[in-house]
């Protein structure tokens, strides 16, 4: 009697690094169409960001941060770390994380390219005071997330899309769950930063800009 050994074929994964340098490609692809787009937009838009500025600057006063200054600090920080860790559970992560990445550098080039646009070279030191704390803390969060969920995500993308062959089931191990825990506990460090220093630095940024 012949007796056949079924073994499972393990899922095939890129390793950490190259995925994270591929994941900077599309982030890069981001920042350069950012970058692009941002020369057609209508000169009025910049004249409509110095006002609103200028505005922050005359009503904005010294004070607590209030619970909806809080909840849009913890969505702008969390958005696109949380959408990483997510799609790591979806086999169509695979096709979405570099479209979320390329759009994550998109997105942030378009916002630094309006402010260039709208102060000059002062834009620089501006976009800084608003983006660079928060580029600091989520930057780091999103591609450790991104790499591993990418690799979670072609797994189930392999047991999904198999074509019959069996294949070693998708683990998301102690490993997933610390990377996971850790990186909300350094989000929420950059939340309460952003909520008591960047106000101060912009507004002092504010004021050497316009005077």
């Amino acid at each position: 009697m012949n007796t056949r050994t079924l073994t499972k074929r393990p899922a095939v994964q890129l390793p950490t690094l190259p995925r994270l340098l591929l994941l900077a490609l599309f982030f890069l692809a981001g920042v350069l169409l950012g970058q692009v787009l941002s020369g057609r937009v209508p000169d009025t838009t910049g004249d409509e960001l110095r006002r609103y500025l200028e505005d922050y600057v005359r009503l904005g006063g010294e004070g607590a941060p209030t619970a909806q200054t809080a909840l849009s600090a913890l969505v702008i920080y969390f958005r696109y770390p949380l959408l990483a860790f997510l799609l790591g559970f979806a086999s169509i992560g695979v096709v979405l994380l570099p479209c979320v990445t390329a759009a994550y550098g998109f997105f942030l080039s378009f916002s630094v390219c309006c402010f260039t646009a709208a102060f000059g070279v002062d834009g620089v030191l501006l976009a800084l005071a608003v983006f660079g704390l928060r580029c600091l803390v989520t930057m780091p969060c999103y591609f450790l997330l991104a790499a591993a969920s990418w690799g979670t995500s072609a797994g189930l993308a392999a047991v999904s899309f198999g074509r019959g062959r069996r294949t070693a089931p998708v683990v998301y191990g102690q490993a997933c769950w610390v990377r996971f825990g850790a990186c909300c506990l350094a989000l929420l460090a950059g939340v309460c930063a952003e909520l008591f220093l960047s106000p101060v630095l912009l507004r002092l940024m504010l004021e050497r800009i316009l005077g």
